[in-house]
């Protein structure tokens, strides 16, 4: 089979009336520096004058070392929170403000409805390493049996691509894809490859399959072992792609899927309401620079093969050697090349799974931290855009936020040694505090706008007072895994200088409950780090203990608010509440009846997939 290959009819020299076009012909460039200098406007007036705040209460009195120290802190801090805010606000206007919101945001949208048959051909591939292969080979099948129920199935093939180190998991593996295969009977459309040897990690395991099986396809379609797609979205973005064959990569907007774990059901009913207006607010100014994150995408072959092959950084790990989180820096790679990286911030379709319990969550942050972290040294990378530099140093920012709001209290109890809280603007200082507690919060209130104003939106989750009561549920739920999260992270950030790093392996993705030991082993840093700032408090400054506590109740609480959101009771009495549910349990698609997510709404149909899966 030869490799299909087309040829965009614009490039970046065609032009509009209002100048040159992107590289897939979507949108003038005039149009996004102009949105990109509006939002710039808006997010450094709004970081000055908060900088100036914060300036008045630190000045106070004479500066010391430590109000340096603060308001460096502060200054790291604010720009990840400040855009944050800007992004959601913008996606709630173009989300309920315009009535052509989504075309400003996503010219390419389009193109997924229409009916042209698909020529060009797509590989969609799982990759694993040590994960449960039943769970990832039972994903794999509903996507192809979602794909079968389409007309469009002919045109993908599928590929399971294992770095499996555990010979018994190994053994596994290989026993369902035979069985899967039996079944199917076109078994040249089915692959099993297993690679000895973990090198690379997964973007050796995708480079490997590129190697071996890539001229035969124009796109793939990278899935997690925990990944779930709809036919109707996979097909959707096949479209799209052979549309525009200059778009190099096209994301989708992932959600998670239905979960009995409380930990789970939460944090993903807070994601689901705050993703979308955030998404739409930077897609809104990102354009043809949009986000990857490595899997439930499109990605187009040829381009990606030939120039998003990442360095092997100098030295040894955490931050040398292979490059652990890619997703970034292959977008960037991908723009730099001459093709565009859109995101397509629809929800339906494309489904992840989150981590059962903070101890998995708060892990699977510490991977993504050390792969950011070698950002360092590949964001002076020749020939980005500097748009792509900007999308990277954000990323890094992200972590480094983080820290600094950990450093920022640690800074703050060790002032009240000076005795010097009484000279501070406190009436400026609570504003300020309740300013910033707001701005991180506006993507999840903007995402409650937005089911809100949306015509049977409330309805989608559970009604009005199921909504509200999980709202609620979640911005406590969100108020205090943030700290216990970053100081976890603030603390492997100091450990990654002096050498330590994370085994990157198969994840816990089923419910299961925490016993008191397991999670004071895990987060005994956290309950000692409030302890100690409020022994602190107590004894310098009683008086500010009372505007602490909200902050402090997430430290001093870390290991009873992570068993409870383990608990196996817990999560089966939201669960049946319908408390932070999400709308597949109420209207569940049958991917996710095939799956057997909750059973919400007393018995969804499976309809055909269910049938044929069963069969």
């Amino acid at each position: 089979m030869t490799q299909i290959t087309t040829q965009n009819t614009l490039s970046d020299a065609a032009l509009s009336d209002d100048g040159p076009m992107t590289p897939a012909g979507l949108q003038s460039y005039s149009e996004l520096i102009r949105r990109r200098i509006l939002v710039g406007v808006l997010n450094i007036s709004t970081i000055s004058v908060l900088a100036y705040a914060f300036a008045l209460v630190l000045g106070s009195n004479t500066w010391t070392w430590l109000d340096i120290g603060i308001y460096t802190c502060i200054m790291i801090g604010l720009p990840w929170t400040v855009i944050g805010f800007w992004n959601a606000i913008i996606g709630l206007i173009l989300l309920h403000g315009r009535k052509d919101g989504l075309v400003q945001v996503a010219p390419h949208a389009a193109a997924g409805n229409n009916r042209d048959p698909l020529r060009q051909r797509t590989a969609v591939l799982m990759t694993l390493r040590n994960e449960n292969p039943a769970r990832a080979f039972k994903r794999l099948r509903i996507v192809r049996a979602s794909l079968l129920a389409t007309s469009e199935e002919r045109a993908f093939d599928y590929f399971v691509l294992s770095d499996t180190s555990k010979p018994e998991v190994a053994a596994d593996e290989e026993r369902l894809f035979e069985e899967w295969r039996a079944k199917v009977g076109d078994s040249a459309r089915i692959t099993y490859r297993r690679r000895t040897e973990n090198k690379g990690y997964k973007v050796g395991n995708v480079r490997d399959f590129i190697d071996r099986w890539g001229a035969n396809y124009e796109c793939m379609i990278p899935l997690d072992a925990d990944s779930l797609m709809s036919g109707d979205a996979i097909v959707r973005l096949a479209r799209i792609m052979q549309a525009y064959p200059r778009l190099g990569i096209l994301q989708t907007l992932v959600v998670g899927a239905p979960s009995t774990s409380a930990f789970a059901r939460i944090f993903q009913f807070g994601m689901r309401h705050g993703m979308r207006s955030y998404t739409m607010g930077s897609a809104w100014w990102a354009g043809d620079n949009g986000p990857y994150w490595g899997h439930n995408a499109a990605v187009r072959i040829k381009p990606f093969a030939d120039h998003c092959t990442l360095p092997v950084l100098p030295g040894k790990p955490p931050l040398g050697g292979h490059v652990l989180s890619h997703d970034h820096i292959e977008a960037a790679m991908m723009r730099k090349a001459g093709f565009e990286v859109r995101v397509l911030p629809v929800e339906g379709g494309s489904y992840e799974d989150n981590p059962p319990t903070i101890l998995d969550f708060t892990q699977r942050d510490l991977r993504w931290c050390q792969g950011v972290m070698q950002y360092w040294r590949l964001i002076g990378l020749p020939g980005l855009k500097p748009w792509s530099r900007f999308q990277i140093g954000f990323t890094i920012l992200m972590y480094l936020g983080a820290a600094a709001w950990m450093m920022m209290i640690a800074l703050f109890a060790a002032k009240a040694f000076e005795g010097e809280f009484g000279n501070l603007h406190v009436e400026l200082g609570i504003a300020l505090f309740f300013t910033m507690f707001m701005m991180s919060l506006t993507p999840k209130i903007a995402g409650l706008l937005d089911i809100a104003l949306t015509d049977g939106g409330m309805r989608r989750y559970g009604g009005p007072v199921r909504f509200t009561a999980s709202a609620l549920l979640e911005i406590v739920f969100s108020m205090l895994l943030s700290p216990i999260a970053s100081l976890r992270v603030t603390i492997f950030m100091v450990s990654v200088l002096f050498g330590r790093a994370v085994i990157w392996g198969g994840q816990n993705r089923d419910t299961y409950g925490l016993s008191w030991m397991t999670a004071a082993q895990g987060l005994w840093p956290q309950m000692l780090f409030g302890f100690s700032i409020l022994a602190i408090l107590l004894t310098y400054a009683p008086g500010a203990i009372i505007w602490a506590m909200p902050l402090l109740a997430a430290f001093l609480l870390a290991v009873p608010f992570a068993v409870l959101t383990a608990s196996p009771r817990f999560g089966e009495m939201l669960t049946r509440a319908g408390l932070c549910a999400i709308p597949e349990e109420y209207d569940m698609p049958p991917e996710i009846g095939a799956l057997g997510g909750p059973d919400i709404n007393g018995g969804a149909a499976m309809g055909g997939i269910g049938e044929r899966l069963a069969a």
